[in-house]
């Protein structure tokens, strides 16, 4: 058994452990490398693997599969003994503080453990869901709320964060949508990019930044049937025009880990997958950081059918390009005899110890170890300050799809019944993945209503019914309340375990429960307000779809109730516009704007035009299409310029329209740009998102929009993989939607 190194002080650590090469010095390269060269392979593996904290709150652990974490004297000892690198999912700043001592202080060599977690969308202050936010289309804000979650996670110690999802999601089915940037490409890519800037902050040696890792890697989101963990079946060009480009973006903004997804990409396992880790990702895109596995991932290449055993699932999973085995133990377990045995290169082993170091190195845990546990600052960081950014971001979320009759905004006067499952109470508000937040914390829907209105005795609550369950007698008193009210507000949609990971849905419509809640108060003939709560997509009945106004309101976080009152009595217009595209029925999933174009398109909205892609009861479009969200303004598009129709190949073309608001309330417009190559190489979708501007309109005013497009806004991956522009003729949209706009024509000219 190694002899402890003697025990040293607190302080920023200057040196290693006695039995190093004099002069060595921890966390520089000469120093990473003598510690490299001084441990056993058992230390090797130790540095290469994490498990969950034997301390973690209960949400943490209901998060994940049980695993067998060991006691905290026993997770102390596997410390002790070298045997353990890193812990996710704990919070608590006192024992992070005694494993840290027991790391530096305890064991052989010194070298400080590295604290992860889950941060997906806020830390103690609860930030809407990433979906939810990326319906703001603002990456400003995106980096914000990353920042402050940084912020909070950190002074408990926490310096790695298992986020942001970076996996573009096109299937309602999928559950885990929610921790995305929904279904396009160039929004995915500006928002991974800021959510790395948000979370790593000036730098990852600063206390208050979290090291970020874009998952999952990769096509996570293309799982078939929307079937989470299932195989994702798609050919190379889609991977890398579609799933690679958000991952592509996040490292390029300084993120150093990724993680491996659970799922196959055309038969082989993404934690087994040496031409995604080793080819592409280190080859191709020079990525320096290391790759984690996800929960148990290396594990389960037994089940994938891959492995033979355990010790054949660690081997695989190593020599794949995972260098991190989180909550398996299986590189703990097995790397040292794969090692001994010839079937790994110890080499390799030291190359992934290396970048792990080196992270550790870069966040300043050699420097000082306990410089992420700060006590103080957690409670002062997530104090009002961040209330206020939740409650923006908040309200920044919200779309509104349909608005007949101006109905909204409510008058503060009116007399409301507020009904549905989520109506009242502080459930089901912070949304799923929230492992440290207080669902205490967050305001209800009728605390914010209430409190908005002139008389809060004027608000009638009734929840009819549960999100999946009938309430005895639930129906008849929210007729009752709907007949006494000016308005019904009806909050229905999913409760927080209906999405988020294996949450997979055959059905996306609302419960049948909702459904004949809304019947019944529908039939009542009062005008009605729905607020769908949802981390996805939904199709939505005729009674539904019949409200004369419709709200998503996704899951908000802490600030729920006042955002949601801020939008309806009109103190904030709705500016959010859908980042997915809502179909008519389940059975269009996938469905994404952006899809590409048939040898059979149809010609008509009309039912019996036979032989064209359609199905006998729809055309394939969507309800509600990406990019649709209404404001309180009422603002058209017109006299699209596109100068002289000709982009040189070298040159950039301009392309602008006018929007007005003709309405009698201020407007908050997201202009977009869409293209479409309309004859390449390689069929190119019907329509691709190019660029976005956010503009501001008075009543009455108009104003100029413009966008600038050039080559590299017109590339694709051609036939031989490669990316490529080629000449040619674009229709170019500038639109409110991705099915609506004003269009024109442009060319671009050959070299």
């Amino acid at each position: 058994m190694p002899t402890a190194a003697p025990i040293r002080s607190e302080a920023p650590q200057s040196g290693l452990a006695a039995d190093l090469p004099r002069g060595a010095q921890a966390g520089t390269p000469e120093g990473i490398e003598a510690l490299i060269a001084a441990m056993t392979l058992e230390e090797k593996a130790g540095q290469l693997s994490i498990m969950p904290a034997a301390l973690a709150p209960s949400l943490a652990n209901a998060a994940n599969p049980e695993a067998i974490t060991g006691t905290v004297a026993q997770q102390e000892q596997a410390v002790r003994a070298g045997l353990l690198g890193a812990v996710f999912n704990g919070d608590s700043a006192d024992w992070h503080r005694r494993m840290q001592r027991v790391a530096v202080h305890e064991s052989r060599l010194g070298i400080p453990l590295l604290f992860a977690a889950d941060v997906i969308h806020g830390f103690r202050t609860i930030f809407p869901v990433p979906l939810a936010e990326a319906a703001a289309f603002d990456p400003d804000l995106a980096r914000r709320t990353a920042r402050a979650a940084a912020q909070e996670a950190t002074a408990v110690g926490l310096a790695w964060n298992f986020a942001p999802m970076v996996d573009v999601s096109r299937d309602a089915r999928w559950g885990r949508g929610v921790e995305g940037a929904g279904e396009d490409v160039l929004l995915g890519c500006a928002l991974a990019t800021a959510r790395v800037e948000g979370f790593q902050g000036a730098g990852l040696g600063d206390p208050a930044a979290m090291l970020a890792t874009p998952k999952h890697l990769a096509a996570y989101g293309a799982a078939t049937a929307g079937l989470d963990y299932a195989a994702a079946d798609v050919s190379e060009r889609t991977l890398r025009e579609v799933y690679f480009p958000p991952f592509q973006a996040a490292f390029a903004a300084g993120a150093l880990s990724t993680m491996a997804a659970f799922n196959d990409v055309a038969g082989v396992p993404c934690h087994a997958n040496a031409w995604l880790m080793q080819d592409v990702l280190r080859g191709e895109w020079g990525f320096d950081g290391f790759v984690v596995s996800d929960y148990t991932g290396d594990f389960e290449l037994i089940a994938h059918g891959l492995a033979e055993d355990e010790r054949d699932a660690a081997r695989l999973a190593f020599n794949g390009g995972v260098d991190m085995s989180m909550s398996s133990g299986l590189y703990a377990r097995f790397l040292p005899e794969l090692v001994r045995a010839g079937e790994v290169d110890e080499a390799a082993v030291d190359a992934s110890v290396r970048r792990v170091l080196r992270l550790k190195a870069a966040l300043g845990l050699f420097a000082d170890p306990f410089n992420r546990l700060d006590p103080a600052r957690d409670e002062k960081d997530h104090a009002p300050t961040h209330r206020a950014l939740a409650r923006e971001a908040a309200r920044k979320s919200v779309v509104l799809l349909k608005n007949v009759d101006r109905l909204l905004p409510l008058s503060r006067d009116a007399r409301i019944a507020l009904i549905g499952p989520f109506a009242a109470g502080q459930d089901h508000l912070n949304g799923p993945w929230v492992l440290f937040g207080d669902p205490g914390q967050a305001v209800s829907v009728e605390d914010g209503l209430r409190a908005a209105l002139a008389d809060p005795q004027a608000l009638t609550v009734v929840e009819g019914c549960g999100a999946e369950t009938q309430i005895a007698g639930g129906v008849d008193e929210a007729v009752a309340a709907a007949r006494a009210a000016d308005v019904v507000v009806l909050v229905v949609g999913e409760g927080e375990r209906m999405s988020g990971e294996a949450q997979s849905r055959l059905d996306v419509g609302l419960p049948e429960p909702q459904r004949a809640l809304i019947e019944a108060v529908r039939a009542v003939g009062k005008p009605t307000v729905l607020i769908l709560k949802c981390g996805r997509a939904l199709t939505l009945d005729p009674a539904s779809d019949a409200s004369e106004a419709i709200l998503v309101s996704w899951f908000l976080g802490v600030e729920t109730g006042t955002a949601l009152a801020d939008v309806l009595f009109g103190d904030h217009a709705p500016s959010g516009r859908l980042p997915i595209s809502f179909p008519r029925h389940v059975g269009q999933s996938p469905f994404h704007y952006d899809r590409k174009p048939t040898g059979r398109p149809p010609l008509t909205l009309e039912h019996g035009e036979e032989f064209k892609a359609r199905w006998r009861e729809s055309l394939n479009v969507a309800a509600w299409p990406f990019g649709h969200g209404l404001t309180y303004g009422d603002v058209a598009y017109s006299d699209l310029d596109v100068g002289s129709g000709r982009l040189g190949w070298d040159g950039a073309i301009q392309i602008a329209a006018t929007v007005t608001n003709r309405g009698s309330r201020a407007a908050d417009e997201l202009v977009q740009l869409y293209v479409h190559d309309r004859a390449a190489s390689v069929s190119r979708p019907v329509r691709q998102l190019k660029g976005y501007r956010r503009v501001t309109l008075a009543p009455g005013a108009s104003e100029r929009v413009a966008f600038t497009l050039t080559r590299a806004d017109l590339t694709f991956v051609g036939r031989d993989l490669g990316w490529i522009a080629e000449p040619g003729r674009f229709t170019v949209w500038i639109a409110p939607s991705a099915e609506t706009g004003v269009a024109g024509e442009f060319e671009l000219l050959k070299p």
